[in-house]
């Protein structure tokens, strides 16, 4: 007998594989954003917290069986409200102030190259709101969000639903180790989280697609 909790979970999971059907190419991004001990908690609410761009990774992929990856995209951007990296964010990314240094460029120039990098496809998507923290940037830059609200899609309740765990225990990184499977580079990195994603959607996709009409049952 299914429950209504069953029911919802199977219905997650239909709605986010259907909204990729009818894409000839799927782009999945994940974004690295200032953080500090805390901010996450706090949601950026202390003194001059940003969730402000520092890296955008993401891979095209195309709509066939396997979800192939065919490009990837990975840039660093130079943060203006705080441009000194915090010690918590480099533990947590491995990204350092001398990489920003080295290869960080203004997030004009990679928010263009990201633009080109999407370019037509349909579907955008991401691992919760990384929509909402882009759109938030381009504001502060007064640059033009470069996907539209149509194009945009969240994955985590799919993940969410078919891993029945709860929107913490989802991060991109995790979904991996959640599913068996080995990371594809370091965690918490724009291209490496990207791909993380992307495997776990092609997991779900080859085998709980055809469970959601048993949970429909």
């Amino acid at each position: 007998m299914t429950t209504p909790a069953t029911a919802r979970r199977a219905e997650a999971i239909r709605r986010r594989l259907a909204a990729l059907e009818g894409a000839d190419e799927i782009v999945i991004y994940d974004l690295e954003y200032t953080a500090w001990e805390g901010s996450l908690a706090r949601n950026w609410g202390g003194d001059a917290e940003y969730r402000e761009l520092v890296q955008i990774g993401a891979v095209r992929l195309a709509n066939q069986q396997g979800y192939p990856e065919i490009a990837s995209f990975e840039r660093l951007a130079l943060p203006v409200f705080n441009p000194a990296l915090s010690d918590y964010f480099t533990k947590l990314t491995g990204i350092t102030n001398a990489d920003l240094a080295a290869g960080g460029e203004s997030f004009e120039e990679v928010i263009t190259d990201f633009a080109a990098f999407v370019g037509v496809a349909k579907i955008v998507a991401a691992n919760g709101d990384d929509a909402t923290c882009l759109s938030e940037n381009c504001g502060w830059r007064g640059v033009v969000m470069p996907i539209s609200a149509e194009r945009t899609l969240s994955l985590r309740p799919m993940f969410m639903a078919a891993l029945d765990l709860p929107r913490e225990q989802t991060i991109s990184s995790d979904l991996p180790q959640h599913l068996g499977l080995a990371m594809d580079g370091p965690a918490h990195t724009g291209l490496a989280d990207a791909r993380a994603i992307a495997l776990a959607l092609r997991e779900i996709f080859a085998n709980f697609n055809a469970q959601v009409e048993d949970l429909r049952c």
